[in-house]
């Protein structure tokens, strides 16, 4: 039996390959979660992941370094090898298993990465955590990377920038994520004792352990627009309270309104920024 539509007998061979569909690449257009807006890809990459609605994308490690560091030239700090899945962790899937799939989808080892390069031809370490890599948790890979760029800083006599993205401790590793909470605040002491700056920039989402310990010890905090930065989200506190939240409440305008934070910094602006506070912070003069 000749299944085939009437369209197809009535197309002269070899036509369809004239009129073959071609490839087009899935994100072409990105979608902005604020305006609704589709954004061409194109246009996102040179506005550095931020729509014309001014909604700020969340981006991974090497494009925070990229944007970050003068040419997107910097030198990569190795973090040390931690215990794979300590606890033989399960929930509906194990543990290793996730840690599989994050770092297929981020091609990173972990939540963080550490970096040493020029701002605007300041010399400064850098900590990125990625919120695509198990929602940026604190595990104690997170917590030997952020030692690791602490003393990196400590040893170059360079300032300490830590760009948080986090939804908190990284349950899956139970006690032992949590106690990565006073080991890191141990090395943001030996940093002041050093007299070296430590500047944190707060990105959408901060919560959770990470904002009870090393996110909200810097000696000056910058947000970007419209950052989510709490402990516990805005449904969790309203269900305890039985209170709707003002609006916009745990946003960064909201948290610079209360003194919170020190900066709303838009990401495009956000170099030179950083460059000039380092500077005025330490007298580092720009390379």
């Amino acid at each position: 039996m000749n299944t085939r539509n009437w369209l197809d007998r009535l197309t002269p061979p070899g036509m369809k390959k004239i009129f073959a569909k071609r490839d087009t690449p899935e994100n072409l257009w990105v979608k902005c979660p604020l305006s609704g807006e589709m954004v061409f890809q194109e246009d996102l990459v040179a506005g550095q992941y931020v729509t014309p609605a001014g909604h700020h994308m969340r981006i991974g490690a090497k494009t925070r370094f990229a944007i970050t560091f003068d040419n997107g030239e910097y030198e990569r700090i190795p973090v040390p090898d931690v215990a794979v899945d300590p606890l033989k962790f399960r929930d509906d899937k194990k543990y290793t298993d996730r840690l599989k799939a994050a770092r297929a989808k981020t091609d990173e080892e972990d939540a963080i990465s550490v970096g040493v390069g020029n701002i605007d031809g300041v010399p400064a370490v850098v900590f990125v955590q990625d919120f695509a890599f198990m929602g940026g948790s604190l595990g104690m890979a997170a917590g030997e990377g952020f030692i690791t760029a602490a003393e990196e800083a400590l040893k170059r006599k360079l300032p300490l920038v830590a760009i948080i993205a986090s939804g908190g401790a990284r349950m899956q590793e139970g006690a032992l994520s949590l106690m990565q909470m006073p080991r890191t605040t141990l090395l943001v002491n030996d940093l002041n004792a050093a007299r070296l700056p430590y500047i944190v920039v707060l990105t959408d989402p901060t919560s959770g352990g990470v904002t009870a310990s090393y996110a909200m010890l810097g000696d000056v905090h910058i947000a970007e627009p419209r950052a989510l930065i709490c402990f516990s989200g805005p449904r969790v506190i309203e269900q305890t309270i039985r209170e709707k939240l003002p609006e916009g409440a745990q946003r960064s305008e909201y948290l610079l309104e209360k003194g919170m934070v020190d900066a709303v910094v838009d990401r495009r602006e956000l170099k030179p920024y950083l460059a000039n506070l380092i500077t005025l912070l330490c007298g580092t003069k720009a390379a």
